[in-house]
């Protein structure tokens, strides 16, 4: 048994998280339920999680799709993505359309990752390891379609990261350390650049929302 990693505590159809350029007209204003930023009363270990990132060899990453969204170099390996899907580019892009989900060989030999998203007692979607080398840029845009209002959120677990990493929502800096456990509205304009000297990887998890996600919400927006 695998020690856990738990601690207590169209005729072209937008994929979600393909993001709007900044400058781009957003959707029209709505009542947010939850703050732009919302730390989840769940934390997980980082050394057990880094332990099953640290095997994933460089070649395995592949490219954002969303090549003008970012400079340098943001890759992303896929754990879980639509079901059928066999080529690295369909394995991490997030098709809404899907309605089937399955893990992929890439969540094989990661017993850590696999107890991170058995926390999750609701509907899991893409869930992808993302990375963001040091100099790169992820450019600001927005998503508009991650948001809980409408029922589809992307949680945040860091894996790695240095004190000079700036992931900024609205224009103010998000601090994530890992092992946290974050929900980001990413439907407002945010951006990252990784200024550092090591890596930035982030475990992300596409999720619906349910009642079980809608009570951890307001527990953390209690807290």
């Amino acid at each position: 048994m695998s020690e856990p990693a738990v601690m207590p505590a169209t005729a072209q159809v937008k994929p979600p998280g393909t993001g709007i350029p900044r400058g781009t007209a957003a959707a029209p204003s709505f009542v947010a339920r939850f703050p732009d930023r919302l730390r989840l009363p769940i934390a997980f270990d980082a050394a057990l999680l880094l332990r099953d990132l640290e095997p994933f060899a460089s070649e395995q990453w592949t490219g954002h799709f969303v090549r003008d969204n970012y400079d340098g170099d943001w890759s992303v390996i896929p754990l879980r993505g639509p079901e059928g899907a066999k080529h690295p580019i369909q394995m991490i892009f997030p098709n809404p359309t899907a309605k089937a989900f399955e893990n992929t060989p890439f969540l094989d030999n990661c017993p850590h990752f696999r107890a991170v998203m058995d926390e999750f007692h609701c509907p899991l979607r893409e869930v992808r390891l993302m990375r963001l080398t040091p100099g790169s840029l992820i450019k600001e845009h927005s998503d508009p379609d991650l948001r809980f209002e409408d029922g589809l959120v992307r949680i945040h677990v860091p894996i790695t990261t240095n004190d000079r990493v700036e992931f900024r929502v609205n224009g103010s800096c998000v601090a994530m350390e890992p092992g946290s456990c974050w929900y980001l509205r990413l439907s407002d304009p945010h951006s990252v650049a990784n200024k550092g000297d090591t890596d930035r990887v982030h475990l992300v998890i596409d999720a619906m929302v349910n009642d079980w996600m809608t009570e951890l919400f307001e527990a953390a927006a209690a807290a």
